[in-house]
């Protein structure tokens, strides 16, 4: 049957066994992203079994990429990470004068910029070591005039904060009236490729990190210097699990709302950082002690602590929330 296949094929005009090949392959490729695509829907499809872990017991929400934290009780989760109306999770970045991101890697002190929102979540003040006080009107910059930055080598839209959010940055981080100035992303999804609709507005991978406060703990009895959690940046710290099991998570509940676990999250110079005295550790630790037996093969030097997160299904966490795995 195969053989009389072969010649009928033979027998025909280079057009039509051209049509053939071209129609047999379009199927093939039709078959396999039906099926890629089916199978994206089904890994990305919550669970139905869940397991207790232990409990959410503190939230962190970083308004300015590098610059300090706010520390609240509750807060919503959308795509762009934690949320409460204009306040939202590294929805600014400070940038230089041709838009390029600048982070505490390179002016370790920005991590001692303090962010406040008012009650309405509507207005920012900031402060820092010898500087006064700034205020920025958030709801003026949504409908800003947009321009380019960029942040790891992507573009992304942002509206310029203005000369005296200019000023005050360029003053507290170069001594200087100019040459570094602070954007802000005014879209409500992302523009980012990196990781999909997982990366954040200026987020380094996805748009919510998580951290298993035991590894920490784990971590401290291996320095002579204890540092605290807020020395990895994490939005949410869970406290229950035993050291490092958020390494096995693939899917993460808290309360109700659901996320993707999509990386570890691998570790820089960053967290050599003391976020009290915005100074780096002269030798570097934690970082060092965290190569010596948490580096990933397969990922290169960079150790891996706590986990990154794609949002899945949204809703409001709130410290006391139960923490779910899968």
């Amino acid at each position: 049957m195969f053989s009389k296949l072969v010649d009928e094929f033979a027998g025909l005009s280079g057009a039509r066994q051209a049509a053939l090949v071209a129609a047999g392959i379009g199927g093939i490729v039709l078959l396999s992203t039906g099926g890629y695509l089916l199978k994206c829907r089904i890994d990305d499809t919550p669970p139905k079994q869940w397991r207790k872990v232990g409990e959410l017991t503190e939230i962190y929400v970083y308004p300015i990429k590098s610059c300090g934290p706010l520390v609240v009780q509750q807060i919503g989760c959308d795509a762009l990470g934690p949320r409460e109306h204009l306040l939202r999770d590294r929805i600014f970045m400070v940038t230089n004068e041709d838009g390029k991101f600048v982070t505490a890697r390179m002016k370790p002190k920005m991590v001692l910029v303090e962010p406040r929102f008012d009650e309405r979540f509507e207005t920012m003040s900031l402060s820092a070591p010898g500087m006064p006080e700034l205020r920025i009107d958030v709801r003026r910059l949504t409908d800003g005039a947009i321009t380019e930055s960029t942040v790891w080598g992507e573009n992304v839209p942002t509206v310029d904060c203005g000369d005296e959010a200019a000023r005050w940055f360029s003053s507290y981080l170069l001594d200087r009236d100019a040459g570094y100035r602070l954007r802000y992303n005014p879209r409500e999804q992302t523009t980012r490729r990196k990781h999909g609709a997982d990366t954040g507005s200026f987020h380094d991978e996805t748009s919510y990190m998580l951290f298993n406060e035991a590894s920490v703990s784990d971590l401290n009895k291996r320095l002579e210097n204890k540092v605290p959690a807020l020395q990895f940046r994490p939005n949410f710290v869970v406290r229950g699990p035993e050291p490092y099991a958020e390494d096995r998570w693939r899917w993460v509940r808290i309360g109700e709302t659901v996320f993707r676990y999509r990386m570890p999250c691998l570790r820089c110079i960053f967290t050599t950082i003391d976020p009290a005295s915005g100074v780096a550790h002269p030798d570097k630790e934690p970082l060092r002690t965290l190569k010596q037996y948490r580096q990933i093969p397969s990922l290169g030097e960079s150790p891996a602590l706590g986990i990154h997160l794609g949002l899945r299904r949204g809703a409001s966490v709130k410290v006391g929330d139960p923490v779910y795995y899968a």
